[in-house]
């Protein structure tokens, strides 16, 4: 039963999660971002797939910090660098691999932006025209009356604020740079029915192709410097300010190095962005990329939004969860598993302290660590080795279905061998598809049926010192042993810390755990198994701890 999970050739790829805007620490839906990209990251490496890399980092201008400065009593440069390093902290915490951590106020992006600037300008896309509309501070950007709707204050008064993020917007006037976006609607519709897979998944890529039905107006991209000091100024021009999302999508650029040694990589970049900022990076962007003479991103992938209780996580509610509590309530492995696990990227999700402990308890401690304590323990496996397989008992059969069971295993059992055989190419083809919470999905259905398979055929009622039920019981434990060994394989992108301490269990070499020759079960076909025999690695203890049911939802108290 082989079931190779290597994908296409060598290549290089540039993963990246938004870089987060500095105006507040990071709360779960930024973490949500950063480990879809990171088990994407993890699980392309342990494919041996190719060089890559997984940039993040910190959004840093724009009036929206230069106003929560003034509002904390410090200057821009203070609060970016307390926050950016918030953001490294709790990436790192959360065991986010990034490679490359960008923050907008270096250097080496300044320098990259003033050049993309220079490349807009060269190519005619940008022109100096006054501006007057509806700017939303929050939200950094222009908006059309049709995306207003109007609020009443206690008052009684009237104002505008956006439709979608119910942000109050302000009638503003000034003399700017504009890009000349509407020039782009049919290049940019070409890229899209050409490369149906660019903006994934399906709801989303529609999304933007229904934006590109309508016109696009030419967009505003500088401030005047008078009202926004705090970013880059115009190259050549001391009395504007480049506006904060140009500013910052060129970090997908400036990490590779951008303008001259960008071509190693670019554009073979998969961007993972929440749906709220979808627009900037499926519409503005490879618009600014094409004006630049520059290809697109090969690939955004988009994600929704978690709910708390039903309810959208904002400051105003104080319902913003702290990824610092989660992680020490849950463990680092815990609150990754909980959010890969039932994140679906096509629509919101909610999250609640009893939810997590369920699912956690269920799949992690009793489901996956029991079934590795059972197959483990002294009693049964006195030798505390990796038994050996018998044909006798498990012969190979064609077609389960259609012969009579010759051994000990029953119809159930084949039934069974052949769905975990499948699970490293279907794990595979989900991770390709940008549908982990699938893949997790499927590896929790196996962890079920390996312990059904344990539970059915109770080992420990065997008599070791009988030859036929010692060949029967080594069996047993041979198979689920397997099983372990290939769920600890998979669930390394998502779990790290706690498929290491299962696979260690199970010594399992660091240089046999990789994807892209995973086997499972070759004595079933009469291939050699290189675990056979082999003396198990340390007892490393429970594998995941029982979480207690949180008193009065602790996580959800601890808020930001």
């Amino acid at each position: 039963l082989r079931s190779s999970a290597s994908g296409p050739g060598r290549r290089r790829l540039l993963l990246s999660t938004p870089i987060f805007y500095a105006n507040g620490p990071p709360h779960l839906g930024h973490l949500y971002s950063a480990l879809l990209a990171d088990a994407l990251h993890r699980h392309r490496g342990l494919r041996g797939a190719g060089p890559g890399r997984l940039s993040t980092g910190t959004d840093e201008h724009g009036l929206k910090i230069q106003q929560a400065a003034a509002a904390a009593g410090t200057s821009p440069p203070e609060l970016c660098a307390h926050i950016s390093a918030l953001f490294r902290q709790a990436l790192t915490q959360a065991a986010v691999s990034f490679t490359d951590f960008i923050r907008t106020s270096e250097p080496r992006h300044q320098r990259a932006v003033c050049h993309f600037w220079g490349a807009l300008q060269e190519h005619g896309a940008l022109y100096k025209g006054s501006y007057e509309g509806w700017y939303c501070t929050p939200d950094e950007c222009f908006l059309p009356e049709s995306q207003l709707t109007e609020r009443m204050d206690t008052q009684g008064r009237t104002y505008k604020v956006s439709l979608e993020t119910g942000h109050e917007v302000h009638w503003t006037k000034e003399e700017n740079y504009m890009f000349r976006l509407s020039a782009f609607r049919d290049p940019l519709q070409k890229w899209l029915r050409d490369n149906p897979r660019a903006v994934s998944p399906e709801p989303f890529y529609q999304r933007v192709l229904h934006w590109l039905g309508d016109d696009l107006p030419d967009l505003s991209v500088s401030r005047e410097r008078s009202r926004l000091q705090w970013g880059i100024p115009v190259p050549g021009d001391s009395t504007q300010t480049i506006y904060v999302w140009v500013d910052a999508l060129v970090n997908y650029l400036s990490v590779v190095g951008y303008p001259e040694t960008h071509g190693e990589w670019w554009p073979a970049a998969h961007h993972i962005v929440g749906k709220d900022i979808l627009k900037f990076h499926a519409v503005y962007w490879p618009a600014l990329l094409m004006a630049a003479g520059l290809p697109p991103p090969e690939q955004i992938l988009v994600h929704s939004h978690w709910t708390v209780r039903g309810q959208k996580m904002s400051k105003s509610l104080g319902n913003v969860i702290d990824p610092f509590a989660c992680i020490g309530q849950y463990t680092v492995d815990g609150f990754r598993y909980f959010l890969l696990r039932q994140g679906v990227p096509e629509r919101d999700c909610d999250y609640y302290d009893d939810k997590v402990v369920k699912v956690l308890n269920s799949e992690l401690a009793d489901a996956l660590g029991g079934l590795l304590n059972r197959s483990t323990a002294l009693s049964i496996n006195p030798s505390n080795t990796y038994p050996y397989f018998s044909e006798s008992c498990f012969p190979k059969i064609l077609d389960y279905r259609e012969t009579k069971a010759l051994g000990r295993a029953s119809a159930e059992d084949y039934e069974f061998v052949v769905s975990v055989a499948s699970l490293p190419l279907q794990v595979a083809s989900y991770f390709e598809d940008f549908q982990i919470y699938k893949a997790l999905e499927c590896i929790a259905l196996c962890v079920r049926q390996t312990n059904g398979f344990f539970q059915r055929h109770k080992p420990w009622k065997l008599n070791r010192n009988h030859p036929a039920e010692k060949l029967w019981l080594d069996t047993i434990i041979h198979v689920t042993l397997e099983c372990l060994r290939v769920f600890g394989t998979l669930l390394q992108p998502v779990i790290p810390c706690t498929a290491d301490k299962l696979l260690s269990r199970l010594a399992v070499e660091p240089e046999e755990r990789g994807l892209s020759n995973l086997t499972f079960l070759p004595r079933y076909n009469g291939k050699p198994c290189p675990f056979e025999g082999r003396q198990l690695g340390p007892d490393t203890g429970v594998l995941f701890h029982r979480l207690k049911k949180s008193s009065q939802h602790q996580i959800e108290n601890k808020r930001l």
